[in-house]
């Protein structure tokens, strides 16, 4: 996970693209535009349903849905926006089911207050 703006990935994607510079070797790395932006995926109601999955082990989505008391499509969509960046992996279960894992224990932030070159390291 890295912190960049749009503006530099940008920047760095149409270099690349021109053949000026070779892909950094974090190139595949989850991008946010901020810390705050990182902080703002892990609401509450995000940290619960990660915890939830960390501690109880749901076998599925609905498994997962029942135990948050929240409805299923609610749910998988929440869980495929927390997929897109890292944080959980869905695996293949019984049938259709797909089963919820934590893919993300810590987050470490470490802030330049007064320079702003932010850094995410995850674990």
């Amino acid at each position: 996970m890295k912190i960049q703006s749009m503006q530099d990935l940008k920047k760095e994607m149409l270099s690349v693209a021109r053949g000026e510079r070779k892909a950094s070797v974090d190139v595949a790395q989850i991008s946010f535009e901020s810390v705050e932006a990182v902080i703002r995926v892990l609401t509450p109601e995000n940290r619960f349903l990660l915890a939830t999955i960390d501690q109880k082990k749901p076998a599925s989505v609905a498994d997962l849905a029942k135990l948050v008391k929240r409805a299923e499509p609610n749910v998988s969509r929440t869980l495929g926006k927390l997929e897109a960046l890292g944080f959980v992996r869905l695996r293949p279960g019984a049938g259709k089911a797909k089963i919820p894992e934590v893919a993300i224990h810590h987050l470490t932030v470490d802030m330049d207050i007064c320079l702003q070159q932010d850094r995410v390291a995850v674990a």
